[in-house]
């Protein structure tokens, strides 16, 4: 080893390692960056829209959406369109006063100009412009600017017409239509045209944008049914308002006009979807707080001042014969999907007076001595919880949390104060509404320390000696959730050629008789007596409801093999709906599977070496396009293919080849993508109301192929 090299090797030992060291320390001002204006925006989009995928693409629309809701919301203006057009741009038009037009005397610029190009400017910073809007941090407008390649505005007011455009935030003048056409930005000063005149009662803004693809990803799109769902929510939280949206971006334009005079009350029946045990209540009041916050003086300055604000809360609920909770909150209509102080406000409310209601009629609803829990009160309640107030507080850019402290009292004492009344009401409707909420309330809590008792008589394997499982279950060796399978098999025929059929180190049988209870229509009591119900939920291990802890499974998935008929689906529907019921996060994780047993048995009549003796259809479809095929083929058959009325007539080598190895069988998962969407449809077919139901099916009964009736 040479000198040179040792000396390489110990601590800023050469002139190359003490050259980086003072490289490494050479950090002054000149390495430090500045982004002026709408750069910031531009450098890290995530900061103000949350992602540069679709979210974040509508997160943009809903801020030009709501600039126009707020416009509707002070009571000047009743109509909003949307408009998806065909060239991949946006539009949001409505007949508001129209963004100011005139010379903003601090910055020189236009109000068009101002709102477009600056952030955390506005007309929302307690200059008296509005009393309660949804944007309130002032940088909605400027950040879609930011983000489009090309921004178009024009406002009705005053009797003309007034336009700009701006290119990635920069504004200037295009020459021609879309993002490419020639732009030329404004260099000594910008210019607010004038292109048309209209009548002097004329008022209203025009934004269209289109994003830009620099920022967002290239599948970033705007969800036409999320807008839909966002209008029509719209409507109920503003009266009076209409709303048109409208996608021109397919071969037919599309066209949705929303208008609901009755406000929350008729989005609460929207909601709800179960049989009704109170009506549409209604809880409404106002009080005031007070908070130091900085707010324009005349000559444009922040300055901190004691304000006092008001806060209006509105609530509508109704509770329903059901066991879940679909509960919307807004502040301002802006949706907070992850709740904030409006929301604990209203449950800690809800839940007190319950307490004081239930313990008050003890005697008379046979209350146990358990407390009322929060999940008591909230089962089957369907509720829209909305405030109204100055520049509330919220968490982000992206307004899901409301942090405004004050709100949390107000709204307790507003739910607490009127749900009261209208529980200790005497008139002779209202008592009897109560009386059924209470004992409602009541069972829900029974059903709660039921079904914990329930859960506790239930664990994994190392309590399989002392708990009491089903005799009939036929369990699997393995205890590795990621092989392990639980096949609810339907009779004891099946069972018996599923045992021969299975592979008994990770698949499990359980035989149910016949079909089970319908629990849409039964009530948590009448599932726990049922015993096929109850023997799915105990060998599970889980339990059920709102104690269901997905993490304490027994099996990986579970598959539902029920013979491939009539009867076989509607066994295979009445186990769908128990899961979907009482163990939904089991269904959203697609653990849940319906296996797919063959129809019938074609036999070959020579096969030839390495040829399958036996082809397996699974629909009548498929054995004539199989017959089809192997005619084409000069393939003989003997005799006329067997179809199965069972899975018991199979042998056990035939069931595991079509329907129990992984190898060789077809599953089909059972998800619920659309939570809503599925509830209303097992409502719908499964529930108590019949005259929806038969609708449903006379309207269906045109598209019936007869001939797959199953006769």
């Amino acid at each position: 080893m040479t000198a040179e090299t040792a000396e390489t090797r110990l601590p800023g030992g050469t002139a190359a390692a003490r050259a980086g060291s003072a490289k490494r320390g050479d950090y002054t001002a000149r390495h430090l960056s500045v982004l002026e204006g709408l750069e910031a925006v531009r450098k890290r989009p995530g900061m103000y829209i949350g992602s540069t995928d679709s979210r974040g693409l509508m997160h943009c629309l809903w801020e030009v959406i709501d600039n126009a809701v707020d416009e509707a919301l002070g009571g000047y203006c009743d109509r909003v369109e949307v408009i998806l057009r065909a060239d991949g741009s946006a539009e949001v038009i409505d007949n508001g006063r129209g963004i100011p037009v005139d010379m903003h005397t601090k910055s020189g610029l236009s109000g068009v100009e101002v709102v477009f190009t600056k952030l955390h400017a506005g007309g929302k910073f307690g200059g008296g412009s509005y009393a309660a809007t949804g944007g309130l941090h002032g940088v909605g407008a400027s950040v879609v600017n930011g983000l489009s390649a090309r921004l178009d505005v024009e406002v009705d007011k005053d009797g003309r017409t007034h336009a700009m455009s701006f290119r990635r935030g920069e504004p200037g003048t295009y020459d021609g239509d879309g993002p490419d056409a020639p732009f030329t930005p404004f260099t000594d000063h910008s210019e607010l045209r004038v292109t048309g005149r209209v009548a002097k009662r004329v008022t209203g803004t025009r934004v269209r944008f289109f994003a830009d693809r620099q920022i967002f990803l290239g599948e970033a799109g705007y969800d036409w049914d999320d807008i839909i769902s966002r209008a029509r929510q719209t409507s109920y939280l503003i009266p009076g308002l209409e709303l048109v949206v409208r996608d021109e971006r397919g071969d037919e334009t599309v066209e949705e006009t929303f208008r609901h005079d009755g406000g929350i009350s008729e989005f609460v029946d929207y909601l709800s979807p179960g049989a009704a045990v109170t009506d549409v209540l209604r809880l409404t009041g106002s009080d005031t707080f007070r908070e130091t916050v900085p707010v324009l003086d005349e000559d444009g300055q922040l300055v901190s001042k004691d304000t006092e604000r008001t806060c209006t809360v509105d609530v509508a609920l109704r509770w329903d014969t059901g066991y879940d909770n679909a509960s919307r909150s807004f502040v301002n209509v802006v949706a907070t999907p992850k709740g904030g102080t409006h929301v604990t406000g209203f449950e800690q409310g809800l839940l007190k007076t319950m307490r004081d209601q239930v313990k008050a009629n003890a005697r008379r609803l046979k209350a146990a001595n358990d407390k009322i829990e929060k999940d008591d009160v909230l089962e089957g309640l369907t509720s829209v919880v909305t405030v109204r107030l100055d520049e509330p507080q919220f968490e982000g850019q992206t307004k899901e949390v409301l942090g405004t402290a004050a709100v949390r009292g107000i709204v307790a004492g507003v739910v607490e104060r009127e749900l009261k009344s209208i529980l200790t009401s005497t008139k002779r409707a209202q008592k009897a509404q109560a009386t059924a909420l209470l004992e409602k309330v009541v069972a829900a809590a029974k059903a709660r320390v039921a079904a914990r008792l329930h859960k506790e008589t239930v664990r994994r394997k190392n309590a399989l000696e002392t708990s009491s499982l089903p005799t009939k279950l036929v369990d699997c060796r393995s205890a590795n959730l990621e092989r392990s399978e639980l096949f609810v098999v339907e009779g004891d025929s099946a069972l018996g050629t599923g045992r021969s059929a299975r592979d008994a180190e990770h698949q499990a049988l359980l035989p149910i008789r016949g079909k089970i209870l319908n629990v849409q229509k039964a009530s948590v009591g009448d599932m726990l007596k049922n015993v096929e119900c109850a023997a799915i939920i105990q060998v599970l291990g889980a339990g059920s409801g709102r104690s269901f802890d997905i993490e304490q499974s027994r099996y990986g998935r579970v598959i539902l093999m029920t013979d491939a008929d009539v009867d076989g689906a509607h066994i295979r529907t009445l186990l769908i709906t128990l899961f979907f019921r009482y163990m939904r996060p089991f269904v959203e994780a697609g653990r849940l599977y319906a296996a797919m047993p063959p129809l019938h048995r074609v036999e070959i009549a020579n096969p030839k070496k390495g040829q399958d003796k036996y082809v397996y259809t699974y629909t009548d479809a498929d054995l004539d396009r199989t017959m089809r095929e192997l005619a084409r083929k000069g393939v003989r058959v003997k005799d006329t293919p067997q179809r199965y009325k069972g899975l018991g007539e199979m042998d056990p080598e035939q069931l595991a080849e079509t329907t129990m190895d992984p190898r060789h069988r077809r599953l089909r998962r059972i998800n619920a993508a659309d939570g809503e969407a599925a509830e209303r449809m097992f409502e719908l077919l499964m529930g108590n109301d019949v005259a929806p139901r038969k609708e449903f099916i006379i309207a269906g009964a045109a598209e019936l192929d007869r001939t797959r009736i199953d006769v």
